[in-house]
């Protein structure tokens, strides 16, 4: 699963000619009671999912419906990708009761559709169905983010990506670099200290050092691996006033001032992180596992991965992790049926089958890590899993909040192309933050 947020939905538009979007499939519904619609004698029950995808995992998916069809065979999925504006097309979909049985979700979205009660609460297919593969501690906590509200389950990992920094060893070793990242982690001094020093030798060398996408698990896996936090637990954004959250906003800016750190959106256009990473033009990227397979592909390309450097004296500290949900339609005719599509789809053997043989994620459940070990790819692809076990996904204290990742993404775009002042910048995140909450917390 890529960081479908966020997640590169712009990496759709290439898929090959998609099935046409989808027919009604929930008139006469049973509102996700688990009551099921009796088919007529002879029929096979019929139902549909959907979801974005790039053209490999998309391969992927229709692999795994057409085995699950020969395995169920008095059920018949259909998958319909939806190639753009998913969001938009999901939402349009369930008012207009066209949408799909089962579908993804991104984590804003499952929040309106939480809101909106047009989802069905998993919890008790979880817990009471003796055909469900599935259980809640199957997953790990971190990564349930907005799926859950109230401790009631809406939508479950399908897999997740655990933010991380991909280094280029060519680039380190020709700067005059001797302990690569993965060797200080492992003596416990991969720290902002060290991390800045390989910035510092990148630059001399003429080389970027390490490029900042405009996107929350990059900011806040910084925030994180100094011990801070963005919301207190009434949900109000403290990023502007956490002493730890300030710190680590200030090592990202003087870091960009001394051009150690090039921000993302200075690039030229059409030019990104990877690219440059591909074409030894920069030493470190962070992104997940998505960038394995086209990493791979150049043979030439000299890399592997480290988690993010920490500043609490820590070997590991907990950064964010991308993921999506799968979700049932309230609606859906064949509550029973649609479940247990999601639970094997999500099971342990449903994410191997998945993301065997060099997938773009990391398994969300217990019991299925082999699937990133295979082949060692990166060198230390272990520490995808050490990152996943302790990261955490967005939280719904922003996830919730229609327009809040905008608007600290805005102010944060604002402060790198305008050469701002980060104390201005933060006082301002911290009253336009906390006045979008308020806005939707009074119904505005």
């Amino acid at each position: 699963m890529k960081m479908r947020g966020k997640f590169s939905l712009a990496m759709l538009a290439g898929v090959i000619s998609l099935i046409p979007l989808m027919s009604a499939c929930s008139n006469g519904a049973t509102q996700g009671d688990g009551k099921t619609a009796a088919p007529k004698p002879g029929e096979k029950i019929k139902l549909k999912w959907s979801t974005w995808g790039n053209p490999g995992e998309l391969g992927r998916f229709q692999e795994f419906t057409k085995d699950y069809n020969a395995k169920h065979p008095n059920v018949e999925f259909e998958l319909i990708p939806v190639p753009s504006d998913y969001e938009q097309k999901i939402l349009t979909q369930l008012s207009g009761g066209t949408a799909p049985d089962v579908f993804y979700s991104g984590d804003s979205t499952i929040v309106k559709l939480i809101e909106n009660q047009t989802i069905a609460e998993l919890t008790p297919y979880m817990d009471k169905s003796a055909d469900s593969k599935i259980k809640e501690s199957d997953f790990f906590k971190g990564l349930w983010g907005a799926a859950k509200k109230n401790d009631k389950v809406y939508g479950v990992p399908v897999d997740c990506n655990p933010f991380i920094l991909w280094y280029n060893k060519k680039l380190l070793k020709d700067a005059g670099i001797a302990d690569m990242p993965a060797d200080l982690y492992e003596k416990g001094q991969w720290n902002w200290n060290s991390f800045k020093s390989m910035l510092e030798k990148l630059r001399a060398n003429g080389k970027h050092g390490f490029v900042l996408d405009n996107d929350w698990g990059r900011y806040y896996s910084f925030v994180s691996s100094n011990g801070g936090t963005m919301y207190n637990d009434k949900g109000e954004f403290v990023g502007d006033k956490d002493a730890k959250a300030q710190e680590a906003f200030k090592f990202l800016y003087d870091n960009v001032q001394s051009k150690n750190i090039t921000f993302a959106g200075t690039l030229p256009k059409g030019q990104g992180g990877d690219a440059m990473f591909m074409s030894n033009q920069v030493g470190f990227v962070s992104a997940g596992r998505w960038y394995l397979p086209i990493f791979k592909q150049n043979k030439d390309l000299q890399f592997d991965i480290v988690p993010y450097p920490t500043n609490t004296g820590k070997k590991i500290e907990p950064a964010g992790v991308a993921t999506a949900y799968m979700v049932m339609n309230k609606n859906t005719k064949h509550a029973k049926e649609a479940y247990q599509f999601i639970s094997e789809f999500v099971s342990k053997e449903g994410q191997v089958f998945r993301l065997q043989g060099g997938g773009n994620a990391v398994p969300s459940v217990e019991g299925a890590d082999q699937v990133v070990m295979e082949g060692n790819l990166p060198e230390h692809a272990k520490y995808f899993l050490d990152a996943r076990n302790i990261g955490y996904a967005l939280t719904p204290h922003e996830a919730g909040v229609p327009g809040l990742s905008q608007v600290i993404k805005d102010e944060m775009e604002a402060l790198w192309l305008k050469d701002g002042k980060l104390d201005e910048t933060m006082k301002n995140l911290g009253v336009k933050a906390n006045q979008k909450i308020a806005d939707f917390k009074a119904g505005k």
